[in-house]
């Protein structure tokens, strides 16, 4: 379904060399290796491990929450809170198709689109009891965006640093092999079911027609093989603005990525025909960098631009009274969220 790209490429380990490397300089240099967790002092660690995505929206004032999609959350009990989750979306005017996600989430880990009754009592059953699930409304918007947000709290307007464009995975049909079989010879769509939490959202088992192309998993991260492109050239003055006041609609946000569906390029590049599906805080990846056509020289380019802004950004929070949280703490929070991770339903 396309290239893998050069950072793609590299082993995990190898990749984060260079970036740990940055990050460790720049922990010296401003004397706290965790100080880009007050970059955003109301949400947990600032968004670099460990928060909620319900927080993000808790912190909206009208204006921006006016951008997000439909959304409500139950706590999982097994299939018992059937009920209970059912009731919460007739609240928030949700019907199924709906999309299930876990509110302490991260890489789409149990996100799945949900058809029907049958599908959401599987999920509650299989969720871990006593964490949240949060419900979405199912987006038919075929163009999925993250926007990467940056304020130096000393400026009256922030800057889009960057969009990074997801394309999900998918197959083309040659009307003689099952999905199964297409999915296998793609060495980018091989990846989804490959780390065990994750599998397609259509019949593995169907022969597509020549020519038809099928989606394949509901998430688009690269982890189940979808492709990151950098869309940052759609960058204008209206989707900065538009951007820019919804941030400043949320309580001491100052960086982080808001995760959007869009009806085309044009509408977003005009900062209209979008909503927010999540936002993401300090720990948001600048994955725009995973763009195939980037050499590694442009990619890391990037990733270290994006550390130096957090770095300052978290100093001057710093300044005003804000502390960084301990790096003990950072690992806990890493740890209870790795734990989860293992125990939610696949993804679809």
């Amino acid at each position: 379904m396309g290239p893998v790209g050069r950072l793609e490429r590299l082993p995990k380990w190898l990749n984060l060399v260079p970036m740990v490397a940055q990050w460790a300089w720049l922990s010296l240099r401003y004397r706290s290796i965790t100080l880009p967790s007050c970059a955003n002092p109301a949400i947990v660690t600032g968004g670099m491990v460990g928060e909620g995505k319900l927080e993000y929206f808790d912190v909206m004032g009208p204006a921006a929450a006016s951008f997000v999609a439909a959304t409500t959350s139950v706590i999982a009990r097994g299939a018992a809170s059937l009920p209970e989750a059912e009731a919460a979306m007739a609240l928030a005017g949700l019907a199924y198709p709906v999309v299930v996600k876990p509110d302490l989430g991260w890489c789409g880990f149990g996100v799945r689109r949900i058809d029907g009754r049958a599908e959401l009592c599987a999920y509650l059953d299989a969720y871990p009891a006593g964490e949240r699930i949060v419900i979405q409304e199912w987006l038919d918007d075929a163009g999925e965006a993250g926007i990467f947000y940056m304020r130096h709290p000393a400026h009256d307007s922030g800057q889009v640093i960057g969009i990074l464009l997801r394309h999900y995975p998918r197959v083309v049909g040659d009307g003689r092999q099952t999905i199964a079989q297409l999915i296998a010879a793609d060495p980018r769509a091989s990846r989804l079911g490959r780390d065990g939490a994750s599998e397609p959202c259509c019949d593995p088992g169907h022969v597509p027609a020549a020519g038809h192309t099928v989606r394949i998993a509901t998430v688009g991260s690269t982890r189940v093989g979808g492709m990151y492109e950098d869309g940052s050239t759609s960058i204008t003055p209206e989707l900065t603005a538009a951007i820019d006041a919804i941030a400043k609609d949320m309580k001491d946000f100052y960086v982080g990525r808001f995760d959007v569906k869009y009806s085309n390029i044009a509408a977003l590049a005009a900062g209209t025909g979008f909503k927010i599906m999540e936002v993401n805080g300090a720990g948001s990846e600048a994955v725009h960098a995973w763009d195939p056509s980037l050499t590694l020289r442009q990619a890391y380019a990037i990733v270290f631009a994006k550390q130096r802004r957090l770095f300052a950004i978290g100093d001057e929070m710093r300044r005003r009274g804000h502390a960084p949280v301990g790096w003990l703490a950072l690992a806990r929070h890493h740890l209870r969220q790795q734990a989860l991770i293992k125990r939610y339903p696949r993804s679809n």
